[in-house]
């Protein structure tokens, strides 16, 4: 992750749209682009975008109703351009028993008259936006459309605002029941030491196997002198590097989502045997654990053995010497691989997540089950003994630092898993005496509960998903915690201009701002879990709209989804941008997104960005080029939310019918 190298080939593709895209529309309906240009890449159909927030009528929550009544004012027909720029929408669909709220960029201060299309030609809805105003992530005034009552399952749909239509899409409860599949397949396809077969993902994305084995020396600056098979495990981004900070939360997303099937009665939901297509389909265990385990065993492997020094330990990450180029698939990659240093990060984040493996897989594999309680306990122990243990990785090629100074959320973390699974009374007390276990921290400022850095949100969801009978009362506080914080991210999405459950931050919006958003996702779907009240759900399908379209690059984060979707992902061999003989992105991948750092040259070139990095407003700081690593870049601990996310959608969509 996080790799600027690019190879000598390289190139840039991406569209112009004609400057910054201004548009000074007959009725008041603008559309502004970011910077100089505001398109994305390739596809992008417009730069400029819409915003929402509120609910219709007036009304601020998220899951509003009615046609989008304007607050007692006449609407006031207007005759815009035709184009799809200026009205937003999630671009795969809505769901029937969710709210549906489109957005539209337009200045002027008084409501639009809408209608809603079907794909015969015939007006099924109408009614008129509700204006919003200023928006500061987008820098956008904008209105919304809030079409909630309207229920038909339909394909084709359009709405119309004057002569400008939005891009069709569908209302039907299945529109992420493939999507869910998808996003799972993302963790086979960046499968490491196992040849990726053609039966399971076609002809395209089919490959050998990359780094079988990887047998991995330590650095020569590190210390040590043996060497680790440490052959498996998923590529964590869009280079061939295996982070065991960045695989815990990933691999804990993936067993979390089981989890929660076990705790409502459900053995694996959709994702049972024979589901998912990968080599294990037949082996008498949910696929979606098979696909956790693909992880997980890669973890256990880069735990320090006994008898050398700092046994139990775990190595903080293997990666090449130097940063590859563009295109490279995983089994021509010519660098020399190395362990780098232990770290009490990545031997927490094993203690956590083969804890969680531990009781997961006590009935199905109790030899296995052993295997991994018998190195979480080790990697807690062995952190116990060497708490700050921080190795500074900042200057070294070839892979991301992943650097993390603050361990408190990690002993949390670790310490609940270990407490669910063994009730030891140790762990209990080591939670009693954590701040976490009084108050969740944001991360690094941003609004998030949780990202590879800061973890004692996994701590806190596991606590109130299992239903251990000895962890009865740290349930039900960590519930309370969940419900408390998502009602904060309800108040972001009524307050926000394309009513996203996120909030800008001083610094505008962080690496990788798409997963916070999925993270935030993610519990709001707890709280709709612990609660039942519609709003949650609202709430999570008004972010699944912002990430499938509507937001103000008119653009699906997700490959292979939507008329304008991800194209052009940072990533070394879904590298047909750069190579036409390298596959595109397969479905279900999800962009990092908007980042108001734009680390790298490409983003800055783009979007006619200085030093100081200010001209693009947050939601706008992106481009769908596989040069523009630090926007468009894809990653395990993004996916896994997203699948998690999409899965949970779709099972609500199917159980309100």
């Amino acid at each position: 992750m996080l790799c600027a190298a690019r190879s000598a080939g390289w190139k840039r593709s991406w569209l112009s749209l004609g400057g910054s895209l201004l548009l000074a529309l007959v009725g008041g309906l603008t559309a502004v682009g970011c910077g100089d240009d505001g398109s994305s890449n390739g596809a992008n159909n417009g730069s400029g975008g819409a915003g929402a927030s509120g609910g219709g009528g007036g009304g601020g929550g998220v899951g509003a109703s009615g046609g989008g009544g304007a607050g007692g004012e006449e609407p006031v027909e207007t005759v815009p351009p035709s184009g799809t720029e200026l009205i937003r929408v999630n671009q795969v669909g809505y769901l029937p028993a969710a709210a549906k709220v489109a957005t539209v960029v337009a200045a002027a201060d008084k409501p639009h008259a809408w209608e809603l299309v079907d794909a015969a030609g015939a007006v099924v809805d109408s009614g008129a936006t509700r204006v919003v105003g200023d928006d500061a992530a987008s820098g956008e005034h904008v209105h919304t459309i809030d079409f909630s009552d309207f229920t038909t399952v339909g394909e084709g749909y359009t709405l119309r605002v004057g002569s400008v239509s939005s891009h069709p899409f569908d209302v039907s409860p299945t529109i992420y029941s493939q999507m869910k599949y998808d996003a799972l397949a993302y963790f086979y396809h960046n499968r490491s030491g196992i040849e990726i077969l053609e039966q399971y993902v076609g002809p395209d994305h089919a490959r050998p196997a990359g780094h079988k084995p990887d047998q991995a020396p330590c650095g020569e600056d590190i210390g040590c002198t043996y060497t680790l098979d440490v052959t498996g495990g998923w590529y964590d981004a869009g280079d061939h590097g295996k982070y065991v900070v960045n695989g815990g939360i990933s691999a804990w997303t993936l067993l979390n989502q089981y989890e929660r099937f076990v705790a409502l009665g459900s053995t694996a939901g959709d994702f049972g045997d024979g589901k998912l297509k990968i080599p294990e389909n037949e082996n008498q265990i949910p696929d979606l654990l098979d696909e956790a385990r693909w992880e997980i065993d890669f973890m256990l492997k880069m735990q320090v053995p006994q008898g050398e020094t700092n046994a139990g330990m775990v190595h903080h990450k293997v990666h090449d010497l130097a940063w590859t180029g563009l295109p490279l698939a995983p089994h021509e990659d010519p660098q020399p691989r190395f362990l780098r240093p232990v770290s009490t990060a990545a031997t927490l984040n094993l203690a956590a997540t083969a804890a969680q493996a531990a009781r997961i897989w006590k009935e199905l594999d109790p030899t296995y089950s052993a295997k991994c309680l018998e190195a979480a306990k080790r990697a807690w122990t062995a952190a116990k003994a060497n708490p700050r243990v921080i190795p500074n990785e900042g200057a070294v090629q070839g892979g991301g630092a992943y650097g993390d100074s603050d361990l408190s959320d990690e002993f949390y973390w670790a310490a609940a898993e270990l407490f669910l699974t063994t009730g030891d009374a140790a762990y209990q007390a080591e939670l009693a005496a954590s701040d976490y276990s009084k108050e969740l921290i944001g991360v690094n400022g941003t609004f998030s509960t949780m990202t590879w850095g800061q973890v004692d949100g996994l701590g806190a969801i596991s606590l109130a998903v299992v239903p251990a009978q000895h962890a009865a009362a740290e349930r039900e506080a960590a519930r309370t915690q969940l419900i408390a914080i998502a009602d904060k991210y309800l108040e972001a999405i009524a307050a926000e201009g394309y009513r996203v459950p996120f909030d800008v931050g001083e610094g505008g919006y962080p690496w990788g701002s798409n997963s916070f958003v999925l993270n935030n996702m993610l519990v709001l779907a707890l709280a709709h879990d612990f609660t039942g009240e519609q709003k949650y759900f609202d709430g999570v399908a008004s972010g699944a709209d912002y990430l499938l379209g509507r937001n103000p690059m008119d653009k699906s984060y997700v490959s292979g989804y939507g008329e304008n979707p991800l194209q052009n992902p940072h990533h070394r061999f879904w590298a047909a941008q750069v190579d036409p003989e390298y596959p595109s992105a397969p479905p279900g991948a999800v962009s990092g997104g908007p980042n108001s750092g734009l680390e790298d040259e490409v983003a800055q070139e783009a979007l006619d960005e200085t030093a100081e990095r200010a001209k693009c407003t947050p939601q706008k700081c992106y481009l769908d080029d596989i040069g523009a690593w630090s926007v468009n870049e894809i990653t395990i601990n993004w996916n896994s939310p997203f699948a998690w996310t999409v899965a949970w959608l779709d099972e609500k969509a199917k159980s309100a019918q």
